[in-house]
């Protein structure tokens, strides 16, 4: 028989997805923002390397 009542799972599920997301969003960010990190790092040696020659 059909279980009576609110669906079965869907609280855990919305929020699983919810969570999932954050941790998805959250590496991208950490990701862009080492990117530009290295880039400064990058530019700056290079700036650095011309100011000696």
């Amino acid at each position: 028989m059909a279980k009576t009542g609110r669906e079965k799972n869907t609280k855990n599920k919305a929020k699983h997805s919810k969570l999932m997301a954050q941790k998805k969003n959250k590496k991208k960010t950490e990701a862009q923002l080492r990117k530009e990190k290295l880039k400064n790092i990058i530019k700056k040696m290079k700036e650095n390397s011309s100011d000696k020659e």
